[in-house]
């Protein structure tokens, strides 16, 4: 009996038929959807992107777009990419491949017109299905719709060869177990990642973090990020890591209904302690607010929190952050906005007190008392100032 694709929002999509009649007017069947987009939508969920595999060559391909009056992006061409700019969105298009050699990061690969080929150079079963994108019958060469209704995350082939391939399928398989796998998970697959995790250190910074953070991202990582602890795979990427940081974390979030928050997360699993915390940012190349934001919550101290004076302080998502990996509630923040301190130094000036130091000294005290009382309204804070002239 032939399996086929449930019919889904995006399988309607006018503009995807118009990309299919450009590529395969005659119906011959050089092109299927792959990947994500079959997967999620087998699983009932709404695919992040479209992508499609063809027999056509590059050049081709782009030339029957640009026939069709759609625009065509060599993003990829060497490796076979083009991407088509649709109405909906873009949809990348990347002709049959077949490996030729691999060094553990980037692999030699030669264009094929076999859809076996191209299966078996993927990385795990549930990614390599094909849907014909007229009758949306499904193709699946490796079991990975028995492995996607059991919730397994599967190697193609021998694991340890597809690992070899390129050592950052070690951490995209913890993203896929995170985001689709169940327990117990495959003997093989653990096995794998785990004798060959030290390869790992040739991988490139940028790729890593982009793995790491994705992972992070996930509505509950911290079982996979355990499992990867004791299996050694994130002392190779992350030695700092204290995975009971980020347990608790999590259990607080779910707790509060507060959605995942990759980097917060990321300062859940490691120490509080700035100098360290900015050294890992800058190994997994994070941005410059992304660093300020890590390290500032990496300051902090235990103490008690005032939610809305940090927020002040500090600024609304480092006190979020603050509150959230301290387990304290972040409810005195809902709702409210951060307010602008009502006093300005020409006011105090207009009280007679000349310009310079000692301006600056009593805009200071006034704002520490306000933030003390709770930010009250511009009547008290003439009050506080009044004091704190009579102090002078």
């Amino acid at each position: 009996m032939t399996e086929r694709l449930p019919a889904a929002e995006w399988t309607a999509r006018a503009d995807l038929a118009a990309l299919v009649r450009a590529l395969d007017p005659e119906a011959e069947g050089n092109c299927r959807w792959v990947g994500g987009v079959v997967r999620d939508t087998l699983l009932g969920l709404s695919p992040k992107d479209v992508d499609m595999a063809t027999t056509l060559l590059p050049e081709e391909t782009a030339a029957r777009l640009k026939a069709a009056g759609i625009k065509a992006v060599p993003t990829g061409i060497a490796h076979g990419t083009v991407t088509a700019v649709v109405s909906g969105s873009p949809v990348e298009i990347t002709t049959l491949r077949r490996d030729v050699s691999t060094d553990g990061r980037h692999a030699t690969v030669a264009f094929s017109s076999e859809w076996q080929d191209d299966a078996a150079r993927r990385d795990f079963t549930i990614n390599a299905l094909y849907a014909d994108p007229r009758t949306l019958e499904l193709f699946d060469y490796h079991g990975g719709r028995g492995d996607l209704a059991a919730r397994r995350v599967r190697f193609i082939g021998e694991a340890r060869e597809r690992i070899r391939e390129d050592y950052l399928r070690i951490l995209r398989y913890f993203r896929f177990q995170a985001r689709f796998g169940s327990l117990p998970a495959d003997a093989e697959a653990e096995a794998a990642v785990s004798e060959l995790a030290a390869g790992m250190k040739g991988l490139s910074r940028e790729r890593v973090g982009w793995e790491l953070m994705t992972l992070l991202a996930l509505p509950n990582p911290a079982p996979t990020v355990r499992r990867m602890a004791e299996l050694g795979v994130l002392a190779q990427v992350l030695p700092e890591a204290q995975v009971a940081g980020l347990e608790a974390l999590t259990t607080h979030e779910s707790a509060l209904g507060i959605a995942p928050d990759a980097l917060r997360r990321l300062a859940a699993l490691l120490p509080a302690d700035p100098p360290l915390t900015d050294q890992v940012a800058a190994r997994l190349r994070l941005s410059v607010a992304q660093r300020k934001r890590l390290a500032c919550a990496a300051a902090r101290d235990g103490g008690v929190l005032d939610a809305r004076a940090m927020a002040y302080r500090l600024g609304m998502t480092e006190a979020q952050d603050r509150l959230l990996l301290a387990g304290e509630a972040v409810a005195p923040l809902n709702g409210w906005d951060v307010p602008i301190f009502p006093l300005k130094g020409g006011a105090i000036v207009a009280r007679g007190v000349t310009a310079g130091p000692e301006v600056a000294r009593l805009l200071k005290a006034v704002e520490s008392r306000w933030v003390a009382e709770g930010f009250p309204d511009q009547t008290r804070v003439s009050a506080l100032l009044d004091e704190a002239l009579a102090e002078g």
